[in-house]
């Protein structure tokens, strides 16, 4: 899992990134000693996949592949074709995201892509049908309504988020090159979003000069944000692939040291960042050669833009920016997440530590003294998956609305989330908590129920607006205090 990449007189490498290298050196034995030790304190956290995973994923995705093909052949048919022309037309899954970067996940991201003839309105009727019929199939909800539409699922066992994108042509080939952009051409918005989930994925790794030293560096990082909280792009934090593409620039600023060396620069670099300057992989194109007219981020053309916290620009035309959530609190979270993280990987370099200092997470119910109850519930299960998934999508305008309070500094979402407590028993309910820090001011009252009310209203006319809202529906939020003793 590392690189032996050594630094000598070789002939001029190939450049990668918007800018030059800041260091070409090769790693040290140290450097190499380090990265052993950190792929070693790396596998009891369960981050690498086994072969017999590997392989049981590859069948689950094979069979839901051969229920797409089936599928495609019913509809296709149902619409007039002839059968034999039917069984021709194609259509199969993608796989992109962590599985595709090699970074090992219980779930796993895939994609949908079907001719011409099969469109979002056979994916989420006939298609949704299919599935909830299936034997295999369990907590099955759709999302029709989300930036980029979803259905979710947990297949034989296996949780998988599966977009649906439909192409301009009337056959999908087995060896199509989703790279090429001249499958965009006629596409609807959704559509091109849907693709850009492989597209960006793939670029990503033809962005990287190592792809080995990329994908240990890259398990890393997520376990340490995963343990830090800051690993939730619904949330406002960063989701898989912003972390994938910071890890990817470091790669390139230092293109032939080991993972244990990218680790440590990962955190310099970051800590130093100047946000809102954006984190490019690639050249955002000019408009002159966007040829297909989509809208790329470019602060220059775009003023709302400008307004982008924490930038980190896809590198997959149309290039668009990948933290559109994040907000003011959320940023100085993680900011301050990365000096912590580089002070930890200093002292592991210099001997003073070990690599589980990095991954052992903090209290977060320690941190402050002030926080918000979030609560959501509901009747069923199936209900509360559906009334959950809305809340959370939601939780970033609640933090939205707390940070435009003038008596609050911070409200710093924890991404974990709890189901009932003992007494409740089978109460169908999850809660998330919000820690306040707020402006030194003596003797004032704050009152958060203008904020929460705001809250809870927004929630229940986005409920309603997509004929989501049961009875039995409820969000609350109560601002406690932690008892100091």
């Amino acid at each position: 899992m590392m690189s032996s990449s050594t630094a000598g007189s070789n002939p001029p490498q190939k450049s990668f990134g918007v800018t030059s290298a800041i260091s070409h050196a090769g790693p040290k034995p140290r450097d190499l000693e380090l990265t052993k030790r950190l792929e070693e304190a790396l596998i009891p956290y369960g981050v690498f996949e086994s072969e017999d995973e590997l392989q049981q994923r590859m069948i689950v995705l094979a069979k839901l592949n051969e229920l797409v093909k089936e599928w495609i052949v019913e509809v296709s048919i149902k619409k007039k074709m002839p059968e034999n022309v039917a069984k021709t037309v194609g259509g199969k899954i993608f796989t992109f995201g962590s599985f595709i970067l090699g970074v090992h996940t219980k779930g796993a991201d895939t994609l949908l892509v079907a001719p011409h003839h099969i469109d979002r309105a056979d994916f989420f009727s006939s298609f949704y049908d299919l599935l909830k019929n299936h034997p295999d199939v369990r907590e099955l909800r759709a999302v029709e309504n989300a930036f980029v539409p979803v259905i979710k699922l947990i297949f034989c066992d296996i949780e998988v988020d599966l977009l649906f994108a439909r192409l301009a042509s009337p056959e999908i080939p087995d060896n199509l090159d989703l790279l090429d952009e001249n499958l965009l051409k006629n596409l609807d918005p959704k559509c091109v979003r849907s693709l850009n989930g492989c597209r960006v994925t793939d670029e990503i790794l033809r962005q990287v000069p190592n792809i080995e030293s990329f994908r240990l560096t890259l398990n890393a990082v997520k376990l340490w944000a995963k343990k830090h909280g800051v690993y939730s792009n619904v949330l406002g934090f960063l989701g898989g692939v912003s972390w994938a593409m910071l890890v990817a620039r470091t790669c390139q600023l230092y293109p032939n040291a080991a993972a244990s060396t990218l680790l440590q620069k990962f955190f310099l670099v970051f800590s130093r960042w100047e946000w809102p300057n954006p984190v490019l992989l690639k050249n955002i194109p000019t408009p002159s050669e966007n040829k297909l007219g989509f809208k790329n981020w470019d602060p220059r053309t775009n003023p709302g833009d400008r307004y982008h916290l924490m930038p980190i620009i896809t590198p997959a035309y149309p290039q668009q920016n990948s933290t559109f959530n994040v907000s003011m609190s959320t940023r100085k979270i993680m900011c301050d997440e990365f000096f912590i993280g580089l002070k930890n990987t200093e002292d592991v370099i210099s001997g003073k530590a070990n690599w589980d200092r990095l991954f052992t997470p903090p209290n977060f119910f320690h941190k402050y003294r002030h926080y918000i109850v979030l609560s959501a519930s509901s009747n069923t299960e199936e209900e509360h998956l559906e009334w959950i998934g809305l809340v959370e999508s939601k939780v970033r305008l609640l933090i939205s609305y707390l940070e435009n309070n003038e008596y609050i500094k911070l409200a710093h979402v924890n991404p974990k989330s709890y189901g009932p407590l003992d007494s409740e028993g089978e109460k169908h309910v999850t809660r998330w908590f919000i820690g306040l820090m707020f402006e030194k001011l003596e003797n004032v009252n704050i009152n958060l129920t203008y904020e929460i009310q705001m809250f809870k209203n927004k929630v229940h006319a986005q409920a309603v607006k997509i004929m989501m809202f049961k009875e039995g529906m409820v969000t609350e939020a109560k601002h406690v205090r932690r008892y100091c003793k």
